[in-house]
């Protein structure tokens, strides 16, 4: 995921924003440590705009946010970086809002605001005082509506873009890894490249191309309005239809990828030859999509193996074995079916296929021998802590909110999620690992230092 942040300045407003920060920071505990269900109402506008509110009137702050279903994968293969370059491209104002204004009429209301973007959709949000909301709501409405895409803010952006690139993937170390592990992974889903893309098809696009993509894309019936916090409910609704209603819906279908990923039936062994100082190596397996059975299985194998300093990998090849100066697992949960990610990076004087056999032999070891009773415990604790700490901000309930209805259509998996985890039994536990963490499903990459290329 890609984050783009903005700073407060601390020269403007500094005590003002001091007092609204400690608001903010307050907000950490207003939603996820109250018991009882996370209330909301959800509704549509007839522009197709779907909202969802949720009151919390713990502390005065309220978080808008609006998700486009849109991500990396929707763009045209020869056009990647998209949607990641409009994360970065709306934040240049619009119709009513100056350039380079955005961020300080936020500031300037003691808020804060950021924007994401993933394989499936892009994510933008403010945090504000309650006694802000309309402005965050005619700000997000602007963006919706009115965004500035000109020459000189895409020149602008294509620099910053770039910029990213290199300092976040090209010149980081192992900074490719993710990209690479993508590219091999998927042979015929458009997963095959990451949100960051290539910056030459940035460079190559044209105004019209990039003007195109708004239209189709950001449009009300292709997005999830979400307000949470300090709000009366009827009032937010009155303001919603004043800023949102009359938005023109989308004038044509809007695209979908079809492709579906072929099963895979051979592993797959890359080299990388990088900057980088000790070998690596990562080992990626298809795994099924958001919101399915297994998927929720994998979820708790993968914090079995990879969560905490009692997980497996750090237990066994970092800690017992001193293998690895880092070890751990991450799963790309997306729409479509995703990845779950191993990794190993060596300590001196290993190699990074010793590296790689540890790593099979723990995962060898959950296909073969059910878990424990007490480590199953600890996966139910750690599944329950982290839905827990996932809703402990307002934006965080915001966020999971969109994302429920988004992909699943159903916001209120925020307060039954936590049940499928539980459903999940040891043997699932089992059953998925010999399922999915098989040799034909694998892919394997050796992150080299280039002083090892013969």
């Amino acid at each position: 995921m890609v984050n783009i942040i903005f700073a407060a300045n601390p020269h403007i407003l500094m005590k003002r924003n001091a007092f609204y920060a400690m608001l903010l920071g307050a907000s950490l505990l207003a939603t996820g440590t109250k018991a009882g269900n996370i209330n909301f109402v959800e509704y549509d506008l007839p522009n197709g705009l779907h909202v969802i509110l949720h009151e919390d009137h713990t502390t005065p702050i309220v978080a808008v946010s609006v998700m486009y279903h849109v991500g990396s994968k929707n763009e045209d293969p020869t056009r990647t970086g998209f949607a990641h370059f409009f994360e970065h491209l709306l934040f240049e104002g619009s119709d009513n809002i100056k350039r380079e204004e955005y961020m300080k009429l936020v500031q300037a209301a003691g808020g804060e605001l950021n924007a994401n973007t993933s394989q499936d959709r892009t994510f933008y949000y403010e945090e504000m005082p309650s006694n802000q909301l309309e402005l965050a709501l005619w700000m997000e409405s602007e963006r919706m509506l009115h965004a500035k895409i000109d020459s000189v803010g895409v020149e602008t952006q294509r620099k910053v873009v770039k910029e990213e690139k290199k300092q976040s993937y090209d010149n980081r170390p192992y900074g490719q890894a993710q990209m690479i592990m993508f590219e091999y992974a998927y042979t015929t889903h458009p997963y095959r490249w990451t949100p960051i893309g290539k910056e030459q098809y940035i460079d190559q696009a044209s105004l019209s191309e990039f003007t195109n993509f708004y239209k189709t894309f950001y449009v009300p019936d292709n997005a999830v309005l979400v307000i949470t916090g300090d709000i009366d409910a009827e009032k937010t609704k009155a303001l919603i239809s004043k800023y949102y209603g009359d938005i023109p819906k989308s004038s044509k279908p809007i695209p979908r990828p079809t492709a579906v990923e072929p099963v895979h039936t051979a592993e797959k062994v890359i080299s990388f030859f990088d900057n980088v100082q000790l070998p690596a190596v990562y080992i990626a397996y298809h795994i099924p999509k958001l919101g399915t059975d297994d998927y929720y299985a994998m979820q708790l194998l993968t914090q079995l193996l990879s969560q905490g300093k009692s997980s497996r990998f750090q237990k066994e090849i970092a800690d017992k074995q001193q293998k690895t100066l880092a070890v751990g697992a991450e799963m790309a949960g997306l729409e479509d079916a995703g990845l779950v990610i191993m990794y190993g990076i060596a300590n001196a004087g290993v190699k990074a296929v010793d590296v790689e056999a540890a790593i099979l032999d723990q995962i060898e070891k959950v296909k073969n021998k059910t878990i424990s009773d007490l480590e199953y415990i600890k996966l139910m604790n750690q599944a329950e802590s982290d839905f827990i700490s996932q809703n402990a901000r307002l934006i965080g309930v915001a966020e999971n909110l969109a994302t429920y209805y988004t992909f699943l259509h159903d916001a209120n998996l925020i307060n039954t999620e936590l049940e499928r985890y539980k459903k999940i039994t040891k043997d699932d536990l089992k059953r998925v690992a010999n399922q999915y963490l098989t040799k034909e499903n694998r892919l394997v990459l050796f992150y080299l230092p280039k002083s090892e290329k013969k």
